[in-house]
């Protein structure tokens, strides 16, 4: 907290700050004592009407009245990270929709429209990375109306968390009755560790084939499916045309497979896509029965090496915040937090028509 030459604390933050990341303190009349005091960290969304609108790093927003605080300062865009190489939000933003890729795109501005028959929010969702071109409110009945026309909801997926992350926007949609439908965090960690670890017994390919689909827990993969899962090429969900992949035409994709007992689906599966210096793990699965034994590790081993000697260095994945499980195994493998992202869902009965 901010505190005076003669020991005081002090509110240094005024209504002006809105869209900065902020530290306040503010009292609990009539709590107890020892809980009087509560602090918190996140970007200023609002100040009206007497009442601080402060959005953490998990996309939670806090409301505190302003006659509450006793301190208060501005403080730096984004705290330093202690893992995980150096990225920016936009960076992996981009590099997260090359690897999950719809069938159908459209550009409304800066903000991409993306479509894939309804499979996956990611592929079926607006992102919004700079100006649309129209003020907000047009904008909001443009993404309705494209999602609307392909007989689907309105999602807009947003960020928090990190510097250049989209907490204002979050606000806007959340006031405009907008809802947070899930939530997730894109981690992020160094390739070369996790490729000297043991892959015993994986093997890859650039197809889908039916017995990694028998592993993946979406079942009754459509074509659609198949053309995401794919990067969008067929080049990964068929046979790979010949030198390709190193041609630079895009994001390269593999598929990993533990196989099972004869007859039985795969004991593990996974998914990586190589972009650049980035490779983006996805789809790591393991049979229920199986688990503990270090099957999710060999695959994403086994992925990683691929992703090395394709140039790849560094290493993203996506997990939901409430997967404890998955988020210890990425944890103990070198991986950390980078931000938080959330799907928004257009308000209840807007389905209607729109003008």
């Amino acid at each position: 907290m901010e505190i005076s030459a003669g020991g005081r604390l002090e509110i240094r933050i005024t209504a002006a700050d809105v869209g900065k990341r902020v530290s306040v303190r503010r009292w609990h009349e009539h709590a107890a004592e020892g809980e009087k005091f509560t602090d918190t960290v996140g970007v200023l969304t609002s100040w009206d009407h007497g009442v601080l609108l402060i959005t953490r790093r998990d996309g939670q927003s806090v409301q505190i009245a302003e006659s509450s605080l006793v301190a208060g300062k501005v403080v730096p865009a984004a705290p330093a990270r202690r893992r995980g190489p150096a990225a920016s939000y936009e960076e992996l933003a981009r590099i997260a929709a090359r690897a999950w890729q719809p069938v159908e795109r459209e550009r409304l501005g800066e903000w991409e429209l993306r479509a894939a028959a309804g499979f996956t929010r990611r592929a079926n969702s607006a992102l919004p990375l700079g100006d649309p071109g129209l003020p907000l409110d047009e904008a909001l009945t443009a993404v309705r109306r494209w999602y609307t026309d392909r007989g689907l909801p309105a999602y807009i997926q947003l960020a928090t968390g990190a510097e250049g992350t989209q907490e204002l926007l979050c606000a806007e949609l959340e006031a405009r009755g907008w809802t947070r439908e899930v939530t997730a965090e894109l981690w992020t960690g160094s390739l070369a560790p996790l490729a000297d670890r043991e892959a015993p017994g994986v093997e890859l390919s650039r197809t889908a084939d039916e017995a990694w689909l028998a592993r993946y827990q979406r079942k009754g993969v459509s074509e659609v499916a198949l053309k995401v899962l794919g990067g969008g090429s067929p080049r990964s969900w068929g046979s790979p045309r010949s030198g390709e992949a190193e041609s630079g035409g895009g994001p390269s994709v593999w598929f990993a497979t533990v196989p099972g007992a004869q007859g039985a689906p795969p004991a593990a599966i996974g998914r990586c896509v190589v972009d650049g210096r980035w490779a983006g793990f996805a789809a790591v699965e393991v049979d229920p029965e199986q688990r503990r034994r270090g099957l999710a590790t060999a695959v994403m081993a086994a992925l990683a090496r691929q992703a090395l000697d394709e140039g790849a260095s560094a290493a993203w994945l996506q997990v939901e915040t409430d997967n404890e499980g998955a988020r210890t195994l990425y944890a103990g493998l070198g991986f950390g937090a980078h931000h938080a992202y959330h799907h928004y869902r257009e308000p209840e009965g807007s389905r209607g028509p729109v003008a």
